[in-house]
């Protein structure tokens, strides 16, 4: 049964109809229409549409939204836009670190909640958080060199 539910994304509350278990995923693309978050593999495997629930990376494909209830959540439509990007986001673009470009929103949110937690990641802390994000492109090298830019460790 659909019932009217309220969430916190991006700092706003949205408010809109769902069945409490259903997947954050599906309520942020099709009922609040933020489409930076991908369906990958729908099992929590590849990290394509991870997102930040209170600062920590949850995979929204696997989250459901009952779970949210009361958090935060943060998308990367939330973290800048095209006119005001945020200090990760500018990083990746000075690396070029996309190609296709799929995997890059997931990964973004993956190393922000790293930096969230750790302001000067090590290399092997990098590569340990973005572990769980498949990116068939072969650009893990620039990921890991934005994510230093970032931070400060790579000028």
């Amino acid at each position: 049964m659909t019932e009217r539910q309220a969430l916190r994304v991006n700092g706003e509350v949205h408010e809109f109809k769902a069945h409490s278990g259903s997947a954050l995923l599906y309520v942020l693309r099709n009922d609040l229409k933020l489409k930076a978050a991908k369906y990958g593999c729908g099992l929590g495997q590849c990290g394509a549409c991870s997102v930040l629930i209170d600062g920590r990376k949850a995979l929204s494909c696997d989250t459901p939204i009952w779970a949210c209830e009361g958090k935060s959540i943060t998308t990367l439509e939330g973290l800048g836009s095209a006119t005001n990007l945020s200090f990760l986001q500018q990083a990746f673009m000075d690396e070029q670190a996309a190609q296709c470009g799929y995997c890059v929103p997931g990964i973004l949110m993956s190393a922000q909640a790293l930096i969230n937690q750790n302001p000067k990641p090590s290399v092997q802390e990098i590569c340990s958080a973005l572990n769980d994000n498949l990116c068939r492109c072969g650009t893990h090298i620039r990921f890991i060199r934005a994510v230093l830019r970032a931070t400060g460790q790579l000028s």
